[in-house]
């Protein structure tokens, strides 16, 4: 890292520009709107097993393999659709990851019928405002945390899949329902900015 570069958390520094850009731009800002939400929950689903990276760098073929992540057009894609996304080079072809995208929007259309929106169900699960971690060193960072728990164990109750704790952890983290950028990184506190609040984590 060059002496004018901001200092970042580690997972990010490993020379992948779409890592970087990732985390400089979007991780652990705040969302509040469906279609993020429904993005990062599919694209989260599809990691399972595997390196962001990888999700990353075919993340634009999802969205054109995914009707630009509109949830009611996934919602009604069918056994063909399927048979096509299974041979699409563009997106990860696991069969049943597909199958789960398919329906987690089925789904996600519930809980938006149920909460007027996805948004306002996934906040409710840390009472509206973000959760702002003080970590200092990368391997303080969890996996899981008792809100991913509960929001993975509702989750599921819902019919969704490929949404076990430490993938809902990872979303929660991505959408900004948690900030889990080291106290070090250059992107805490703007991310704070956003919060009125911040839960008491240990700081060394």
């Amino acid at each position: 890292m060059s002496r004018n570069e901001p200092k970042r958390c580690p997972w990010s520094e490993s020379g992948n520009k779409d890592y970087q850009r990732y985390h400089d731009v979007e991780w652990g800002v705040p969302v509040h709107d469906d279609l993020t939400h429904f993005e990062f929950l599919l694209l989260e689903g599809a990691q399972a097993g595997l390196s962001w990276a990888i999700v990353l760098k075919k993340r634009e073929g999802y969205r054109r393999a995914f009707a630009n992540f509109d949830v009611e057009r996934v919602a009604r894609f069918n056994r063909r659709s399927v048979e096509r996304l299974v041979n699409d080079p563009r997106i990860i072809r696991n069969a049943k990851k597909i199958k789960a995208a398919l329906i987690n929007a089925r789904a996600f259309l519930a809980v938006q019928e149920q909460f007027g929106s996805f948004d306002r169900y996934v906040w409710g699960f840390v009472d509206g405002v973000p959760i702002v971690n003080r970590w200092r060193r990368q391997n303080q960072v969890p996996a899981t945390s008792t809100e991913s728990d509960a929001l993975s164990k509702d989750l599921k109750s819902r019919g969704f899949q490929f949404v076990g704790p430490t993938i809902i952890y990872a979303h929660m983290q991505a959408t900004g329902l948690i900030n889990d950028h080291l106290m070090t990184c250059f992107r805490h506190d703007p991310c704070q900015s956003f919060v009125q609040r911040a839960t008491s984590r240990p700081t060394n």
